[in-house]
């Protein structure tokens, strides 16, 4: 199980972000996890999945900003230590 963090930075919030990234984990299947708006602008995203590829394509397409009203320019990814999910939801 690989298990990642992400923060996610720049015009992230009020673009559709949340929903898009819930979107792509659907599409992409097999990715659970949570993402939510942090007070200081940011996105964060907890993410698992038993397939290394799936996740390389989840992490890709957040790097591309998966709402075409996003700009995203830098994201912080790390090794995640969390409680596993069953399946993806956004939080707040």
């Amino acid at each position: 199980m690989k298990k990642v963090r992400l923060l996610v930075s720049g015009r992230v919030q009020g673009v559709g972000f949340r929903y898009s990234t819930y979107a792509l984990a659907l599409e992409i299947g097999d990715i659970y996890g949570r993402v939510w708006n942090n007070d200081d602008g940011t996105v964060e995203i907890l993410a698992q999945s038993d397939d290394s590829g799936k996740m390389a394509k989840f992490i890709q397409e957040i790097r591309k900003g998966p709402s075409q009203w996003a700009k995203v320019t830098y994201v912080d990814v790390s090794v995640g230590q969390f409680s596993d999910y069953t399946d993806f939801r956004m939080a707040n």
